[in-house]
């Protein structure tokens, strides 16, 4: 139906693909996304996908997935989301008035910064901080909100771990390259079995901000991969407090190695994932569709 709309009006149709859905909402349990509405929600959604002259995704799991879908290889485009890399830059910790404003001076910090949602694992990070609790040096900054943020708190609050964890809300625009570089680590984690569904967007801004990163997800999945790739940080199983405390612990004692590594993810930005970049791919898209189009997004 949309497809002919859009034709009749000489249009052309890009769909630009954030989350695939309803996929996501089912592998997540949301209530009445099951059965015969998932169903129906995803015959209207792969009739708009064919119909477009290009799809829009944000990572190549998505972009295989899509494809599954009856999608034409040279009809997908990979545009990975990106930042403000410009604003967002490597900030030395001496010049950060934030640690000393959030009394983090002399500590190892290990920060989650954005929304701590239904497809975000957080009980590995309070298991490693129970393997944890008689280390001061460490701490955790919790930044942001979301479902699980809630959660995290009152577990936080019910095991004791209140002196490990900092928790703040969702920062203006304008601190965030204080409050991104405020860290030694980021974490950050995406539920396997939404691989190809969705991409934690908040891995490029942790980039821009050249800090090391700590993926708690599949080690092949989209983020995995780039982990590895780049050498600039490590994935933890979910699941798998064990390993993910004795690597916070060995990089608490290595600030070399994980400014190294922070330096990678930043060149790892640079080299693949630039605004620029991203805005001239998207230029080059619309450019191939017509001039006359209507950006859809999904």
């Amino acid at each position: 139906m949309l497809g002919g709309i859009v034709r009749r009006r000489g249009a052309r149709l890009i769909n630009w693909l954030q989350d695939v859905y309803p996929e996501t909402a089912v592998v997540l349990g949301v209530p009445l996304l099951r059965g015969t509405i998932a169903q129906a929600l995803r015959t209207l959604r792969n009739r708009s996908l064919r119909a477009a002259e290009a799809t829009i995704v944000v990572g190549q799991a998505m972009a295989r997935r899509i494809q599954t879908l009856g999608v034409a290889a040279d009809r997908i485009h990979v545009i990975a989301n990106w930042c403000n890399d410009e604003m967002i830059r490597p900030l030395r910790a001496e010049s950060n008035p934030l640690r000393e404003e959030w009394q983090l001076t002399d500590k190892f910090v290990v920060t989650y910064s954005g929304n701590l949602g239904r497809a975000h694992d957080f009980r590995t990070v309070l298991a490693a901080a129970d393997r944890l609790r008689n280390d001061p040096h460490i701490v955790f900054l919790m930044i942001g909100g979301g479902k699980h943020f809630e959660d995290l708190a009152n577990a936080v609050k019910a095991r004791g771990l209140d002196c490990l964890f900092r928790l703040r809300p969702y920062q203006d625009q304008a601190m965030l390259p204080y409050s991104l570089s405020v860290a030694d680590v980021h974490w950050l984690s995406l539920d396997p079995r939404l691989e190809g569904l969705i991409v934690p967007s908040k891995f490029y801004a942790i980039a821009a901000a050249g800090k090391a990163i700590v993926m708690i997800g599949d080690d092949e999945g989209e983020i995995g991969r780039l982990v590895r790739e780049y050498r600039c940080g490590a994935t933890i199983a979910p699941g798998d407090g064990v390993k993910l405390a004795d690597t916070l612990r060995q990089w608490s004692k290595e600030p070399a190695v994980i400014t190294e590594m922070g330096a990678r993810a930043r060149q790892m930005l640079e080299v693949q994932f630039t605004r620029r970049r991203a805005l001239d791919d998207w230029s080059r898209v619309i450019a191939g569709a017509s001039s006359t189009t209507i950006s859809l997004g999904i």
